[in-house]
């Protein structure tokens, strides 16, 4: 008999079969001599819905409501329900091997699977970091008892039976008591409530303006300051009163005083800090940042596991350090690697740390030898944070000298600063060079003789989230609460959601409406501030989640036992579902028309979303829905853009918003004739051979391979 081996994604299965000499495609697997490598489609198999468990709860209706099952049951996923039949047929053999995600989502996607087939033999479990082929070898030949892994799965159910918990008996709460599609989630709630509070912040803020007094001297400009603190004036007299004063006084230097300081080279990625820094540098989505990664991990092998929460490496790392920063370097990045191994890899604690390393180290390059000229360009720059983040941590600090000048007239003082680099160090790597200031030629004592002038200030209200401070902001949520032992719980879990699941999230409220882009700034939607209104306050605490997130990650430490953690999360969820239903608020659709709906006469709701625009009435009962446009996949033969449809295919029309507009018969007859008479079956025909006849890689970069 074969040992199955069980990835996550049929990418992965590829890299793991060529790695153990398959190379036989059947039936949903790949077959060699000793393996069988078969995937799953991420989830085959998930919790029931609710009217799977019990037939009553079909129906929304508030009288059914809270559904809590007396066992949670698993069922498979109807849309990939052919690939879970191919792997339940492998799964006849001798030994199986876990190879999905080495993570808790991953143990869950795995083990669903297996138990739903009822699979009851040896299993091992394959736990790497990187796709390459060293890893992938290494990684199977110290293969783990799966047993090993039996608490994090608990974990994993245990969060899935939350959410399930929460999420569904809330959000039909909300929906069947306020007439309205609304959701809310034990952690995606949180999240929402954040940016909406940092809204009401802004809305509720007056500004004020105020003044500060400046000396311009040597070419240079001091702040007045006052008690050690520059001083701000809110009243314009008084300002120029002040002023006139100070030009009585003489305005002597008190004090030059220079320190010489070190910066260290900051600290290696974890996820959540490489997709804030990608947002900050070049606008990209958590979720964007993260599918590159994965990509950069999976398909080229360029990265290592990108899931991961530790900013830090274990020490049995260090021998591999040289080879990766060989191997991952290139163009001008060479000299400054060249530099790093002639003075010798540093193994210091704030890089290499094993007990700040739990399932994943930071995200690094791997030994495999990076082909920048087979990235495309956004693949890339995310590979260059990574690779400079790493190099720069073995090169020196940068050192500086920070000049404080301290000019006394009378009680208030004139201060400014200027820095004088010695050392770029690591910030080499970051073109900062500029950051050295003129120096001032200036000393203790000397008289000094300048143009005293006022600067008109306003207050500036807090700014909105983009998805960089936003992932700050769930990361450090300890910062919301006053509490000391709620920012210890927030610190210890690391805040609301997990590295793995915060673009998720993100991404989720944006889906529902709940929120929208403007630039990079993040803006609640009259949708999403009334839900934050509507939902119990309970479920908006970010102390409540991270808890939450601690008790999990307990139960993956065999600190705590699953079962009592979901009878916390039942009556939890028995309260937040009865608060919801007694509450007396009101829910005012923002999007409603002036349109009748024709069956019960209610008003119309205009709904836009990715696929089209609707008329939808606001009675989910009555169930009325008018299409205005449909979002065709095709694209405007003048710019480009995806075209509208307006009516069906026979009697209406495709519009662009550049003004082109043809009839869809007409539309169709010009792209067949266009296609030499090709139809949809025969272009993809087409595709498919050209795909096939063109060389997957460029030659040149296959040769220097």
């Amino acid at each position: 008999m074969k040992t199955l081996v069980l990835t996550e994604k049929p990418s992965v299965a590829r890299e793991i079969a060529r790695v153990l000499g398959c190379s036989i495609n059947k039936n949903g697997g790949i077959i060699g001599n000793k393996y069988i490598v078969t995937w799953a489609l991420g989830h085959l198999v998930t919790l029931a819905m609710p009217e799977e468990i019990n037939p009553q709860w079909k129906n929304w209706d508030e009288t059914t409501l809270p559904m809590i099952p007396r066992k949670f049951e698993t069922r498979v996923i109807g849309s990939t329900s052919k690939q879970f039949n191919c792997v339940k047929s492998f799964l006849k053999s001798e030994e199986v091997v876990n190879a999905c995600d080495a993570g808790r989502e991953g143990e869950l996607v795995a083990r669903w699977i297996i138990d739903k087939v009822g699979f009851k033999k040896p299993m091992k479990r394959l736990w790497i970091s990187s796709m390459t082929d060293k890893a992938i070898k290494e990684g199977f030949k110290t293969l783990v008892d799966a047993k090993n892994y039996n608490r994090l799965y608990d974990a994993a159910v245990a969060r899935a039976c939350a959410d399930w918990l929460v999420g569904l008996n809330v959000s039909r709460a909300l929906t069947c008591k306020f007439n309205a599609s609304l959701s809310a989630g034990r952690v995606q709630t949180p999240t929402l409530s954040l940016i909406v509070e940092r809204e009401k912040e802004i809305r509720s803020f007056s500004p004020k303006t105020y003044y500060h007094i400046n000396l311009k001297a040597y070419g240079s400009v001091f702040v007045l300051y006052k008690k050690g603190n520059p001083l701000s004036i809110y009243n314009k007299e008084e300002t120029i009163k002040l002023i006139s004063e100070l030009k009585n006084n003489k305005i002597i230097c008190k004090e030059v005083k220079s320190t010489i300081k070190h910066e260290v080279p900051p600290l290696l990625y974890d996820l959540t800090t490489l997709q804030q820094d990608a947002n900050k540098l070049f606008g990209f989505s958590a979720k964007y940042t993260l599918d590159i990664v994965q990509k950069l991990y999976e398909h080229y092998k360029y990265l290592t596991y990108p899931r991961t929460d530790s900013k830090y490496l274990t020490f049995d790392m260090i021998s591999t350090i040289k080879e990766r920063l060989l191997n991952g370097s290139y163009g001008e990045y060479v000299k400054y690697v060249n530099e790093v191994i002639n003075k010798g890899i540093s193994n210091s604690k704030r890089i290499f740390d094993n007990s700040k390393v739990s399932d994943h180290h930071a995200i690094i390059p791997t030994e495999q030898k990076c082909i920048p000229g087979m990235l495309e360009s956004d693949e890339l720059k995310i590979y260059n944070l990574v690779l400079k983040r790493f190099i720069a941590a073995f090169m020196s600090n940068y050192e500086y000298v920070s000049n404080a000048v301290v000019l006394e007239c009378g009680d208030y003082e004139f201060r400014t600063s200027f820095t004088e680099v010695k050392n770029l160090g690591w910030k080499v790597l970051y073109d900062l060079s500029n950051e050295c200031n003129k120096p001032l030629v200036i000393k203790k004592g000397d008289t000094v003789i300048g143009e005293l002038s006022y600067k008109e200030l306003v207050t500036t209200p807090p700014e909105r989230y983009t998805e960089a401070t936003l992932l700050y902001a769930m990361e450090h949520a300890g910062k919301f609460t006053s509490n000391e032992k709620e920012k210890v719980a927030l610190e210890e879990s690391s805040g609301i959601g997990t590295p793995a699941t915060r673009a998720e999230i993100i991404d989720r409220i944006f889906k529902a409406g709940y929120v929208k882009l403007n630039g990079r700034s993040i803006h609640p939607t009259e949708k999403g501030i009334q839900l934050i209104d509507l939902v119990p306050s309970e479920l908006k605490s970010v102390s409540l989640t991270a808890q939450q997130e601690l008790s999990l990650d307990k139960i993956s430490k065999g600190k705590l036992n699953y079962h009592n953690f979901i009878e916390e999360m039942t009556v939890f969820t028995k309260e937040l579902t009865n608060s919801v239903l007694v509450s007396n608020f009101k829910f005012h659709h923002d999007n409603a028309t002036t349109h009748k709906c024709p069956n019960c006469g209610k008003l119309l709701l205009d709904v836009t979303n990715n696929f089209g625009k609707s008329l939808v009435c606001k009675d989910k009962e009555c169930g009325y829905k008018k299409h205005i446009y449909k979002l065709s996949n095709l694209r405007c033969p003048t710019c480009h853009k995806k075209l509208k449809q307006i009516g069906d295919k026979e009697s209406g029309f495709f519009q662009c918003e550049c003004g082109f507009k043809e009839k869809c018969e007409s539309f169709f007859n010009h792209l067949k004739e266009s296609k030499q008479g090709m139809n949809k079956k025969d272009v993809k025909k087409y595709l498919d051979k050209q795909e096939k006849d063109i060389p997957k890689h460029n030659p040149f970069a296959d040769y220097f391979k």
